[in-house]
């Protein structure tokens, strides 16, 4: 689909951001680059890393790609370290790297909620504390008298509870803890926004192909508000939004692009029933009114 934002958008902005070689944070290196962004990938993956880095510079896109891994801090300093040597300075830090498997919580072991806990929520904040130095007003590289900007990718499972995802829900509700503290600090004391996306089921990614495989994927639609699933452009249009000037004033949100899915239940009435059964119920109301019960004492 066309983009509703100007093609420089994001003109002269680096972004460095982690799980940004597949799924949703391909899409959003995908479109940052197409706004005006140069783009650094960071992923322990190096042939996934070197194929998405072919595909943004065939797009026209300045891009590099850069082997590490978020849960260790020497990782995440040398790769936000070289961004800054290759681009200049850092202006946008999208934390996208993310484990997620389906399993119920008796069957996890600590050590598997611990990994996912690692990943998500520990490398958030190792990626936001290595780069604090180069996102703060008047850090090395930057020509602006204004702050950077830092976008988690988070989800939507904590907001009430889901089936067979406690450490992804635990750890995602940390991302989200740690997107509102660092806008309230860093916002105040260096002048960068921090906010987060949280997707719904986004079609053609690995997320959704191990989480709601295609046995079940209809039956996922017919519950959903939209009656559809998400796309990557989804999530990358509101990353745009939220990492250009539109979303300036936007400092510790976290924005659901799910379809209004964290909302809903699967209906246990037919729509075309409910006037039906509600008239039945409102006679049978009328019919025996409302009065103080006797009491046998």
């Amino acid at each position: 689909m066309e983009s509703p934002f100007k093609a420089d958008a994001l003109k002269g902005k680096v972004a460095l951001l982690t799980g940004g070689g597949s799924g949703i944070g391909f899409e959003i290196s995908t479109q940052f680059g197409n706004h005006g962004a140069s783009i650094a990938i960071m992923g322990r993956r190096k042939n996934v890393l070197d194929d998405a880095v072919s595909s943004l510079r065939s797009l026209g896109i300045p891009a590099v790609g850069f082997e590490g891994d978020v849960r260790k801090k020497e990782d995440a300093q040398r790769v936000v370290e070289a961004t800054v040597k290759h681009f200049g300075k850092l202006d946008i830090l999208v934390n996208g790297a993310a484990g997620n498997f389906l399993v119920s919580a008796e069957d996890l072991s600590p050590n598997g909620f611990k990994t996912v806990m690692d990943i998500d929520s520990v490398g958030t904040f190792t990626m936001c504390h290595e780069a604090l130095p180069y996102l703060k007003k008047g850090g090395p590289g930057r020509t602006s008298s204004s702050g950077g900007f830092i976008l988690n990718i988070s989800a939507t499972l904590h907001y009430t509870a889901s089936w067979y995802q406690i450490h992804v829900s635990a750890a995602k509700a940390a991302v989200d803890a740690t997107t509102r503290n660092l806008a309230l600090e860093w916002g105040t004391d260096y002048d960068i926004r921090v906010n987060g996306i949280a997707p719904g089921p986004i079609g053609d990614t690995p997320g959704m192909s191990k989480l709601v495989p295609e046995e079940i994927n209809n039956n996922v639609r017919e519950d959903m508000p939209l009656y559809k699933l998400g796309t990557r452009w989804d999530i990358a249009m509101a990353a745009v939004y939220l990492a250009s000037d539109a979303g300036k004033y936007v400092n510790g949100s976290i924005l659901p692009v799910d379809g209004g899915l964290w909302l809903s239940k699967p209906r246990h009435l037919p729509k075309d029933a409910v006037k039906r059964f509600s008239r039945s119920v409102e006679n049978r109301s009328r019919a025996k009114p409302d009065g103080v019960p006797t009491s046998k004492l």
